[in-house]
């Protein structure tokens, strides 16, 4: 028999601050009460004087059991911010404390100062980013920056206080953050292209073909393609109707997959670097449209798709 929808658990959820025991006194409940709570499993109990509602995460849970909070990758991903690998539990521990359980298998933590209140089950953003910064790539780093910017989690001062919580030489990644890309996938591709040398701008709008995901050196369309946007069939064909409007205007479009520059990141480099050196020897560009910019080019226009 299949579950009633009020049978099913509630999917997880991410919690602000953990409660404690007085709080949830004060608040109307009895110990007894508590006590039926937690065996009834309405409330969780991860360590003593610890409350979380039943739906807390279990990574949140975990970093609480551990006696921190949730932090780095690990919390930005449950905000919805691009981080490359599937993050394992990420807890921040203060350096002085002690007497803790040993974490469960997996767990990473981080021994630093933070200023969130001391009831709160995850750290600050900008604390946050900048250990993740020190946990990723440089790439990955400015991927997920770029991801937390656009999303609107962190401002230009956000992004400021990041930086003036790292050492001074990971300064290089702010020149080249850029919070108009709209996925990892925008950023890592964009971040090949700068070690090109290529002329690149985001999120262009074309006349008669709509907004490309990234335009280099004002010919090649690059568009970065998942399975969460591009899976239904309507969406493949709006795509090849793009890419046909694009080539009848004498541009050359491109689709990534986000599996290959997260999987194959050196294959899709060679693959870009081989498509980047057939640019046309003559090329006219102007601007057009509302902001946009269409390239006429007296090369045979064509649609490319790189090799396997």
């Amino acid at each position: 028999m299949q579950p009633s929808p009020t049978d099913r658990p509630a999917p997880s959820r991410l919690v602000a601050s953990v409660a404690g025991r007085a709080d949830l006194i004060t608040a109307g409940m009895t110990a007894r009460g508590l006590t039926a709570a937690v065996r009834g499993g309405r409330l969780l109990r991860p360590r003593r004087d610890h409350y979380l509602p039943p739906d807390a995460h279990p990574h949140q849970v975990e970093a609480v059991r551990c006696g921190g909070r949730l932090d780095c990758v690990a919390l930005l991903a449950l905000l919805g911010v691009f981080v490359l690998e599937t993050p394992q539990p990420h807890v921040q521990l203060e350096r002085d404390a002690t007497r803790l359980p040993a974490p469960a298998r997996g767990v990473i933590r981080h021994w630093r100062a933070t200023v969130a209140h001391p009831h709160a089950a995850v750290v600050p953003v900008p604390e946050a980013l900048a250990q993740a910064v020190r946990c990723q790539g440089a790439r990955a780093a400015v991927a997920t920056l770029d991801s937390a910017w656009h999303l609107g989690l962190v401002d230009e001062a956000g992004i400021r206080e990041v930086f003036g919580l790292l050492p001074r030489r990971y300064g290089v990644l702010r020149g080249v953050l850029d919070r108009r890309s709209e996925s990892g996938t925008e950023s890592l591709v964009r971040l090949i292209l700068r070690g090109f040398g290529c002329r690149i701008e985001l999120q262009v709008r074309i006349d008669g073909v709509g907004r490309v995901d990234l335009l280099v050196d004002g010919w090649l369309i690059l568009e970065c393609d998942s399975v969460r946007h591009h899976s239904d069939w309507s969406a493949q064909v709006e795509d090849r109707r793009r890419d046909l409007a694009a080539a009848a205007l004498g541009y050359t479009t491109v689709r990534l997959l986000a599996d290959d520059v997260f999987r194959r990141p050196d294959w899709v480099r060679e693959q870009l670097r081989r498509v980047v050196a057939q640019r046309p020897a003559v090329h006219d560009s102007g601007r057009s449209g509302a902001g946009g910019r269409r390239s006429r080019l007296r090369a045979s226009p064509r649609t490319v798709v790189p090799e396997s």
